[in-house]
C-alpha cells in the first residue's frame, strides 16, 4: 500500500467553493479500482491550504487507474479551477516500527 499525499493551495476566499467541489468530484477518485480510501484535510494556520491523503494499493494504481483515465480529468476539471498554483503530489509507505 501506498499513500499519495497532494498539497494543494487554494485562491483565497475561494476555499468553501472548494471544499463544495471536492464534494462532489471524491466519489470520482473513490470509486477508482485500487483506491482503498480518500481523506481531504484544512490548514487551521493556513487556512487555504488542503491536503489530500489517499491509500492506493499501489503507485501503478494511481497512476493507471486514475492518472491516465478519464476520471482525472472529471476530478480535475471540477476542483482545479480553485488551485493557486500546481498541486505538489508525492507517494509515500509506512515506516516499520
Amino acid at each position: 500500500m501506498v499513500i499519495e499525499v497532494g498539497l494543494i493551495d487554494v485562491q483565497e476566499g475561494r476555499e468553501d467553493e472548494f471544499a463544495a467541489a471536492y464534494a462532489k468530484a471524491r466519489q470520482v477518485l473513490a470509486t477508482t479500482p485500487g483506491c482503498r480510501s480518500v481523506r481531504m484535510t484544512r490548514g487551521i494556520e493556513t487556512p487555504t491550504r488542503f491536503v489530500l491523503l489517499v491509500e492506493w494499493d499501489s503507485v501503478d494504481a494511481h497512476l493507471d487507474n486514475f492518472r491516465a483515465t478519464e476520471r482525472f480529468t472529471q476530478w480535475r476539471g471540477l476542483i482545479g479551477p480553485y488551485f493557486d498554483g500546481a498541486p505538489r503530489v508525492e507517494h509515500f509507505t509506512d515506516v516499520p516500527a
